[in-house]
């Protein structure tokens, strides 16, 4: 059992990450008295109560076993309360494993505590089933490893168990001698809860700290709440809480440690909020502001800030979809031509897809990536079946993936790279061999127990 409260303290303190914070091993360890954490994807917090026990979120689907079985060698009490932080489904994939262990040892079902738009976050689920699972596929397709966010046709897991007890803003539980104090805010969701846990002097935070930079920009979702989420990391400091029990990453211990890392990642956010407000009544455009608008490196360089997973870029697109809508700013974007057409016509200009393919590659080789993507880009969508222009394309976008540090970033170019590779006639020993060449740097591929 890994010593997780003095791994971070170490962490923080030294601020130097010199081992993985964000750990996959599905290792329970024991916090405090009657409170313990399972190290997962995502983590499930557990505490034991005169009623039974109570966890917060339950894991993937994939994992979800793994997840009782480790709770299971900790405690025999049966699951009184199942408390979803928010309803992604690593956190509420598992949940069928935690109602099968309920069922085989003859017990009542758990009760499943959530926000109120919970229910309407699964009904979307159902809705969009085919394009949640397409971008989850390209989001962690990098990753190696099993994760436990997919694995069936269904990307809301079929016995996904939907909230018996729904709250709304604020609400004060009592579960078996335990005080709940259940409060909703807005940030990666708009279902999310954070929990206070007064006489244990404990935060259960789900995704509001991820040990990563805030995912509140993520490109292939929907809408992020960046300054809510900074109001709801200033409610939590002020409640000088003694132990943070977050859903990913490691716990942290000790009043003045948690009251600082969670003002450094709302400072994080409202600046950068500000900053981007700032330009845009001004009159900039989206891509004059993307270009210009950055977070203190001194920040990203902490720890618990760094852009493996999500990234301050995407951040700031995400803060003008949310104040401005869609629009950019350049009124050619407003109704523009299809986007084989504009291709086809540029690469006309330029003598053909294959031309803007070579100046693709060179642009690559002396280092601008961005504008060869672009251009390598336009090559493929002006001839789509060209197997020469996806030979680049997969050359191109697999430099970049390599070079990019949020794994949002390198699973779309991956994904872009795959593609590629497999129209230019690329083997699977090619693609197998690629994907091998990229160390994931995120924090987020699982790892063994003990490793």
């Amino acid at each position: 059992m890994a010593d997780l409260l003095t791994l971070s303290a170490r962490i923080i303190d030294s601020g130097v990450a010199d081992e993985p914070v964000n750990r996959v091993t599905q290792e329970l360890s024991e916090l405090a008295e009657g409170i313990a954490l399972v190290e997962s994807f995502s983590h499930v917090v557990v505490i034991d109560t005169d009623d039974g026990l109570v966890c917060f979120d339950t894991s993937g689907s994939l994992t979800g076993a793994a997840v009782v079985e480790s709770i299971r060698r900790w405690r025999s009490g049966p699951f009184r309360s199942l408390v979803y932080t928010h309803g992604h489904v690593d956190h509420v994939g598992g949940s069928g494993a935690f109602l099968a262990d309920a069922r085989t040892a003859g017990r009542p079902d758990p009760e499943v505590i959530g926000h109120e738009n919970v229910a309407v976050r699964m009904d979307r689920y159902d809705r969009t089933n085919g394009y949640n699972s397409i971008i989850n596929a390209r989001q962690f397709g990098g990753v190696r490893g099993n994760l436990g966010i997919g694995g069936t046709s269904r990307f809301l897991p079929a016995d996904a168990l939907r909230p018996s007890v729904e709250v709304g803003a604020r609400t004060t539980l009592h579960v078996g001698g335990l005080h709940l104090d259940l409060r909703h805010a807005r940030g990666e969701t708009d279902d999310h809860l954070w929990a206070w846990l007064p006489e244990q002097r404990a935060l259960c935070t789900g995704d509001f700290l991820i040990w990563n930079f805030p995912n509140a920009g993520n490109p292939q979702k929907v809408q992020r709440y960046p300054l809510e989420w900074a109001r709801a990391l200033r409610d939590m400091a002020a409640l000088d809480a003694e132990l943070l029990l977050p859903a990913h990453g490691l716990p942290i211990a000790g009043v003045d440690r948690i009251r600082g890392v969670l003002d450094d990642v709302a400072t994080a956010l409202e600046r950068l909020v500000a900053d981007v407000l700032e330009a845009m009544n001004a009159g900039e455009t989206l891509d004059a502001i993307v270009h210009s608008v950055r977070v203190d490196p001194d920040l990203l360089a902490k720890p618990y800030l760094r852009p493996l997973y999500d990234e301050p870029e995407f951040v700031v697109r995400n803060v003008w979809r949310l104040y401005g809508g869609w629009y950019d700013g350049d009124p050619s974007h407003l109704k523009p031509a299809p986007a084989a057409a504009f291709a086809a016509e540029l690469a006309g200009l330029a003598g053909g897809p294959g031309a803007l393919a070579v100046r693709a590659r060179e642009l690559a080789e002396a280092g601008d990536l961005r504008l060869a993507c672009q251009l390598v880009e336009l090559a493929v969508q002006a001839a789509p079946a060209d197997a020469g222009a996806h030979a680049a394309r997969a050359e191109i976008y697999g430099v970049r993936r390599k070079q990019e540090s949020s794994l949002m970033a390198k699973g779309i170019y991956g994904w872009a790279q795959r593609q590629s590779l497999e129209a230019s006639g690329a083997t699977g020993e090619d693609l197998a061999r690629e994907r091998a060449t990229d160390p994931d740097r995120s924090g987020l591929r699982p790892r063994r127990p003990g490793t």
